[in-house]
């Protein structure tokens, strides 16, 4: 096939990847100025290689090979190169068949990288590529020996077929992402991620660059809570103007290690943050923490530095923390890790802590050293420009040591990622996120990151869909912690309330019921003053009799001060009764004025902790609602854990590859943000392919030319205004329904066009009588934050005036579809409402799961709305659809690896 002559390079092809080892590389197109680079690492590859992958051994590339490699237009020819700190180490290509659905693809990976997960990840990449540009199958030609690279392709997740011919196996696959291949995609980036961020967290080696004699500077800070924590590594101080630091011997650069440095703290002034960076690359250090701020923070150019450190970085291999990153912590004794500004090491602990700006992350620290909560890990990621917590949410799931998380996130950069990764982890460890009303409408100082166009409620909900226990605020998500590392999950809403006073007893009952909490016990009244010998065993009796009950899933006990009953005694006995029943109890005491004795946080707890175990503990507060309120959270979450989570539904019917190609003829030459509102006919075509149909319409000008659609339509027909305010307003007459006949049609148009004359120029429009139903609106947009959104609601004032949506992220599951569909508080009107029969619900949510698809397939979908969709008993008609597409836009979770820009 002919070549373009001047092909557009892709830059967004472009990505950084982390390989299998948590190392970095970077991925891009091939460009003719590598010819030098892929000759270099032609001869760098062994005889063996090169035969397996040329059927013959070649000492060198001549010029003509060198120049057909390098030269490609990007659509029938493309090639990717893997490097790192500029040197080729994989290069993955193919090349269009005679049938231009099909490409042969081939691989070379560098000998000494071989095992780092090369060769799946340029598959990713270039399947990704070929699918945009209408390839559909890959082939390839293999010897039999080549039992690597037959098994880069068997792994993939494809169904792959293979054949011998003439001593070479033929294989070939199609590339669209099946949920095979996805969940092969997603394994091996889970892994990948989580090897990086336990690199990080567990180094055998450590340099403190910029460490200070200076009491109180960074650096100074930093060294002496390494050494001062007791890390098992290797320490080593970086400082050219000093010969000795901490007791150690100090050295100028990096480069005078004489030892490999897994981890760089750097803690230099701003200017030198960069060639720092350069230094520590060429030492071959392996992740970096970037406490120094000033970057993203500092408008353009700090923003633009920021990028070229990350950048640099990730191309030599290197993941960083940062910039403006409070540090990490490690609790695990064999690490012993304090590479923060905290003063000490934390005790060992449950609980993995991540947080973004330094000043949420001191925050965070000093809440759960203050109510004694023991931590497993934290890391404070600053401006967050690569570790986020996406990848700590990836190192926890497998971290033995972990068994709650929680987050305060200030920005997403990532949220798809984001919520198929909590989604995950929260199946088996609960995953608690603070995070305030304004996240994603808004930029966070220090951070460059996309912001939402989604309906408010959105980004909640796709919270809530995970499975994520969502907060506002610091104090919210240790309120919440304490109960999850220290108590047996509930099992149901059943709660027993304990109380000395009658009418606080009462009050927390009260706020339990408004939790959704279900009282099945209260005992109020209960007399603590008889001494505390007395009390104590009154209430341990008390409180097992409940606890044996099957209505009671869990307890809180609130007490007004009594004599001679201090708050350790009483959290003892309800750690007691918690441990023996297996059930969660928490308590609250109020009243307490003497600010020596502590009623917050966990008590009676045993200080030696065991990693990853619950602390035997009791959770205080001094609210009775702050308790009820976390412990109804818990409750919510065990409801979700509990709940069949379902399974994406592929209906019948789906032509995919007939609107791509629609897709992409109606978007070609489309650029910016413009967009290109479908005709009727081609929003028809594009429905079809998933299933979709819409009651024709008619526009018409004169009478005569309504009367005659009317006839082709079919008797009785509705007379409706085009115009968006007025279509589905028949208080104000932009609808008339049920005309019978012509003469009928005739009298309405003249009468419709007298009442709509005060609203200007309004067209007009005929359509077929849809079965009488309930009016419902769909809506699926492309956000630039959350990717696809389906929203659905009861069309009118629900929506109109009180946004009376629900709200999902694309893929739905069945259970994802129902509750959709039952989220809007109007909902109810669709199950019989006030002796009207209930609508064909079934056929609704066949509809918005043929649209999620749709819309999941298809970001170049900007905007699609029905408006409205007829329900009826029977089934359901879609009125009116608006569809309208822009240019391609690069979702930041796809069927392939990249990290995060």
């Amino acid at each position: 096939m002919e070549e373009a002559q001047t092909p557009d390079y892709p830059e967004y092809w472009e990505a950084d990847v982390v390989l299998r080892d948590g190392g970095t590389a970077h991925l891009r197109p091939i460009v003719p100025e590598d010819a030098e680079a892929l000759q270099a690492f032609h001869v760098g590859q062994s005889e063996s290689s090169i035969y397996l992958r040329f059927f013959t051994y070649k000492s060198k590339l001549s010029s003509r090979e060198l120049a057909r490699f390098t030269n490609v237009d990007y659509s029938n020819r493309v090639a990717f190169v893997i490097t790192i700190a500029s040197e080729i180490i994989g290069i993955g290509r193919y090349d269009r068949l005679d049938d231009p659905a099909e490409a042969e693809v081939a691989f070379n990976i560098a000998d000494t990288h071989q095992g780092r997960g090369l060769g799946s990840i340029l598959l990713e990449h270039l399947a990704a590529a070929a699918r945009e540009n209408g390839i559909r199958k890959f082939s390839a030609e293999v010897l039999p020996e080549n039992r690597k690279m037959i098994t880069v392709f068997n792994d993939a997740g494809y169904e792959v077929r293979r054949r011998f011919d003439d001593g070479v196996v033929m294989l070939e696959f199609d590339i669209d992402p099946t949920e095979r291949s996805r969940a092969v995609m997603e394994s091996r980036e889970h892994r990948a991620e989580a090897r990086s961020v336990a690199a990080l967290l567990a180094p055998s080696s450590i340099a403190v660059i910029g460490a200070s004699r200076e009491w109180g500077s960074v650096g100074y800070s930093l060294l002496e809570h390494i050494v001062e924590g007791g890390f098992h590594g290797t320490v080593y101080a970086i400082n050219p103007q000093a010969f000795e630091l901490g007791g150690m011997v100090s050295y100028a650069t990096i480069a005078e290690v004489p030892h490999e440095v897994q981890l760089a703290i750097i803690a230099v002034p701003y200017e030198q943050v960069l060639k720092v960076v350069q230094e520590c690359a060429d030492a071959g250090v392996k992740g970096l923490i970037v406490a120094t701020g000033g970057f993203a923070d500092d408008r353009v150019e700090g923003l633009s530095r920021q990028r070229e450190l990350v950048r640099n970085a990730r191309a030599n291999g290197m993941r960083v923390i940062g910039p403006a990153s409070l540090g990490i912590i490690n609790t695990d004794p064999k690490v012993s890790l304090n590479a923060s500004m905290a003063p000490k090491l934390p005790k060992l602990g449950p609980l993995g802590l991540f947080s973004q700006s330094a000043a949420i992350g001191v925050m965070l620290y000093a809440a759960a050293a203050r109510r004694g909560l023991g931590l497993s890990s934290t890391l404070s990621a600053g401006n967050r420009a690569d570790v986020s917590g996406n990848d700590v949410m990836q190192y926890w799931e497998d971290d033995p040591a972990t068994s709650a998380v929680g987050l305060y996130l200030e920005s997403f950069g990532n949220p798809r990622k984001f919520s198929r990764i909590a989604r995950r982890l929260s199946r088996s460890k609960p995953v608690i996120v603070a995070k305030s009303d304004l996240m994603g409408l808004q930029l966070p100082p220090g951070h460059h990151v996309r912001t939402t166009q989604a309906p408010q409620g959105a980004l909640d909900a796709m919270l809530r869909q995970s499975g994520v226990i969502r907060v506002g605020t610091n104090e919210e998500l240790m309120d919440i912690a304490q109960i999850l590392v220290s108590q047996a999950l509930p099992q149901g809403p059943g709660l027993a309330v304990f109380s000395n006073s009658l009418a606080l007893g009462k009050v927390v009952a009260d706020a339990a019921a408004t939790h959704e909490m279900k009282v099945s016990r209260l005992e109020t009244g209960l007399d603590l003053n008889t001494g505390q010998s007395v009390a104590l065993d009154l209430l341990r009796t008390k409180l097992m009799e409940a606890l044996r009950s099957p209505d009671v899933h869990s307890a809180v006990v609130t007490l007004l001060p009594a004599v001679g009953l201090g708050t350790d005694d009483v959290a003892r006995v309800l750690q007691e009764c918690s441990a023996e029943a297996g059930k969660p109890v928490v308590a609250a005491f109020t009243g307490i004025l003497d600010p020596a004795v502590r009623v917050e946080g966990l008590l009676a707890a045993d200080t030696a902790g065991q990693a990853g175990a619950r602390q035997p503990a009791v959770p205080s507060y001094s609210s009775p609602g702050a308790a009820i309120a976390a412990l109804s959270a818990v409750v919510r979450y065990t409801e979700w854990l509990a709940r069949d989570q379902g399974e994406v539904v592929e209906p019948t019917g789906l032509r995919r590859d007939e609107a791509a190609g629609l897709i992409d003829s109606l978007i070609e030459g489309v650029s910016g943000a413009r967009l290109v509102t479908m005709t009727a006919q081609q929003a028809g075509e594009l429905l079809a392919c998933y299933g979709i149909s819409v009651l024709p319409s008619a526009g018409f000008t004169t009478a005569d030319e309504a009367v005659a659609a009317a006839n082709s339509l079919g008797w009785p027909v509705a007379l409706k205004a085009t115009d968006e305010r007025l279509r589905q307003r028949l208080d104000l007459g932009g609808v008339r329904l049920n005309i019978v006949n012509a003469e009928s049609l005739r009298h309405n148009i003249e009468h419709m066009r007298q009442t709509l004359k005060p609203f200007g120029d309004i067209g007009l429009e005929i359509q077929a009588m849809a079965p009488s139903g309930q009016s419902c609106t769909v809506r699926a947009i492309e956000d630039p934050l959350l990717g696809p959104v389906v929203s659905f609601g009861l069309a009118g004032d629900a929506v109109n005036l009180l946004g009376d949506w629900s709200h999902r992220i694309p893929p739905l599951t069945s259970v994802d579809v129902a509750d959709l569909v039952r989220g809007p508080r109007a909902a109810t009107k669709l199950f019989g409402y006030q002796g009207l029969p209930a609508v064909d619900v079934a056929s609704l949510e066949d509809l918005i799961n043929r649209v999620a698809l749709m819309k999941d397939d298809h970001p170049e979908i900007a905007l699609l709305e029905f408006n409205p969709v007829l329900v009826s008993p029977q089934g359901l008609t879609v009125l009116s659809a608006d569809l309208r597409l822009a240019n391609h836009a690069q979702r930041t979770d796809s069927a392939r690896r990249a990290m995060r820009d």
